[in-house]
């Protein structure tokens, strides 16, 4: 139940980690010393592009698998020190490259045809959007010397309150009581009670999370005014006109994409409001569905899984699918390659790591037996499936934008899913859709109360610091305008700013909506699978393949998708609003 790092490094102290670390230091050493005396200048635009090419994979190769051991150790065990200093170590030295990035930058800015120098080399045509994209960002690049600075500074700012916050809420315990005996439990421990069957667990536990970030609310404010913070002032200096606008050109998309889905969630938010009012209803609720039982089952299913027996079921529908899926999860569970046991200093939630240096990938999650947790399983599996379909490509072409991320991972949910559908009994069927409907409401509706707090938040840091105050009273009314009447507005919860990791990194501002667009490009894909499943296999990882050198736009083309055009996120939201409808129709 816990992951093999070893096929990075046995340890810290190793000769190999030691050795990678000497070499990489080495490495930007020679980097920077060849970028001072070659790209200050035009001139042998291709050697010298080639060169750098070269150099760039030879450096991401061994800063990724530096970092990941570092980070991975960290993500389960927040008491090694040793794993926060050597994370800490890696990054300020990947922060030393940041002055041949930028003299490689300005170089690009300076060459008259570049078209036809790309075209006259293999590896600068297998590495064009990489050049060229690249070439696209140059226009909001600082100074050599501020971007230098700037990287400097970052380790000190937004990274130490990164760091911070991270420490605090991975080893925050929860006093709570159950069964009239006083605990003291890990918050992943605590917050997965929300899908426990009793009631009074359910409720003790969302009550004593609330109450143990008040342990680290201050703190965990000053941490996010400070990201938030340097966030703005970085985007303003390099001249985007917001942070939305930085996140959307890095993640490859454009407003009008994100305008197009926004306004169809918008649009059918009163279908999941209809849902969330009689899940309360069969809850015993009559103002709506009070937030300590957004999780809780609905229904009677004996479905629960050991871990053995989950990945079985994961493997077994994923071969339906294709075999090569299949044998990836098989693969990655005989060697170990996820952690799924809950404990002590073991940070919450889920995710996938693909570790392209060795082109395998790590999975972590906080396994409970339960069928949501299982499905989480075949999430994250389908991120590795991603990395999979990228592992033969160059590292710098491995690397694809957030709203593309959850594609392959909400497509694996949903081949798990319906095949459970299928074979379920009525009874089993109408819990399989209750959770599924919820999973799609964190997606849709709590996606979109997140997009507008952390609107709102960037909007008032503008001006000053937000209190604790302030920022529970935002996230409660971003919840209010997303949920609607479909929650009970005196059960809210007012410190999800806290308990969420994505908003203490500067470099994941507004990783809401990519889950969004996620699941209803899956959903849009998926019905296209079961149009024709022999085209679409086909189609399919080459589509993953292509994520790390194309736009969101042209990737989506590659499926016959326009992402600009609303009513293609309307067809995926009405494949909803028919679960929807089933659900209202089996409970009545």
């Amino acid at each position: 139940m816990r992951w093999s790092l070893k096929e990075l490094y046995p340890s810290f102290q190793s000769e190999e980690y030691q050795r990678d670390l000497a070499s990489y230091k080495e490495l930007i050493q020679e980097i920077n010393e060849w970028s001072e005396n070659n790209l200050f200048q035009v001139s042998n635009e291709k050697e010298t592009l080639e060169r750098y090419v070269i150099y760039s994979q030879e450096a991401n190769r061994l800063g990724v698998k530096l970092m990941v051991f570092a980070s991975l150790t960290n993500s389960v065990d927040s008491s090694n020190n040793e794993a926060l200093n050597y994370l800490n170590k890696v990054n300020v030295m990947t922060n030393e490259l940041t002055k041949s990035n930028v003299l490689f930058q300005n170089f690009l800015k300076e060459i008259m045809d570049l078209d036809s120098v790309i075209g006259s080399s293999n590896i600068l045509e297998d590495h064009r959007y990489f050049i060229e994209s690249t070439k696209e960002k140059s226009s909001f690049l600082l100074s050599q010397q501020e971007e230098v600075l700037v990287s400097k500074l970052t380790t000190t700012g937004s990274t130490a309150w990164s760091n911070l916050q991270n420490k605090i809420s991975s080893t925050l315990s929860v006093d709570i009581e159950l069964d009239g005996e006083k605990k003291k439990l890990p918050l992943p421990v605590v917050r997965n009670l929300a899908y426990h069957r009793d009631f009074l667990k359910r409720k003790a536990a969302y009550e004593a999370e609330l109450n143990s970030y008040k342990k680290i609310e201050e703190s965990s404010a000053a941490a996010l005014n400070g990201i938030k913070g340097e966030v703005i002032t970085l985007a303003k200096l390099r001249g985007f006109d917001s942070p939305l606008h930085e996140v959307l050109v890095k993640s490859r998309m454009d407003k009008k994409t994100l305008d197009a889905m926004l306004t169809a969630m918008e649009e059918y938010l009163p279908v999941f409001h209809s849902y969330f009012r009689r899940k309360g209803e069969l809850l015993g609720h009559e103002n709506g569905l009070p937030f300590y039982d957004m999780f809780a089952p609905v229904g009677n299913m004996d479905k629960e899984f050991t871990y053995d027996e989950a990945m079985k079921y994961i493997i077994d529908n994923f071969r339906t699918f294709s075999n090569k899926l299949a044998d990836y999860t098989q693969n990655a569970y005989e060697k170990n390659w996820l952690d799924i046991e809950p404990r002590d200093g073991k940070r919450g939630g889920a995710f996938c790591s693909n570790i392209h240096p060795i082109g395998e990938s790590r999975i972590m999650s906080n396994f409970n037996g339960s069928f949501s947790n299982m499905t989480t399983l075949a999430h994250e599996l389908g991120h590795g499936y991603h990395g999979l379909n990228l592992k033969d490509e160059s590292i710098l072409n491995s690397r694809y934008p957030m709203p593309i991320a959850e594609t392959a991972s909400i497509f694996c949910e949903t081949i798990v899913v319906n095949a459970a559908l299928n074979e379920a009994t009525e009874e089993e069927a109408f819990v399989i859709l209750e959770e599924s409907l919820s999973a799609a409401g964190q997606v849709i509706v709590d996606i979109f109360s997140r997009y507008l707090f952390e609107t709102e938040l960037f909007n008032r840091r503008e001006d000053h610091p937000l209190s604790v105050e302030e920022l529970k009273e935002i996230m409660i009314e971003a919840q209010k305008k997303a949920y609607g009447n479909g929650l009970d507005h005196n059960y809210l919860h007012p410190y999800m700013w806290v308990n969420k990791p994505h908003y203490y990194s500067a470099g994941l501002n507004f990783y809401n909506f990519p889950y969004a667009f996620g699941l209803l490009f899956a959903k849009g894909l998926y019905a296209k699978y079961l149009d024709d499943k022999d085209v679409f296999l086909s189609g399919y990882d080459e589509l993953l393949t292509a994520t790390g050198k194309n736009n969101i736009k042209d990737v989506a083309m590659k499926m016959g998708v326009d992402v600009h055009d609303p009513e293609f996120f309307r067809r995926s939201l009405k494949l909803i609003q028919k679960d929807v409808e089933k659900f209202l129709e089996l409970s009545k």
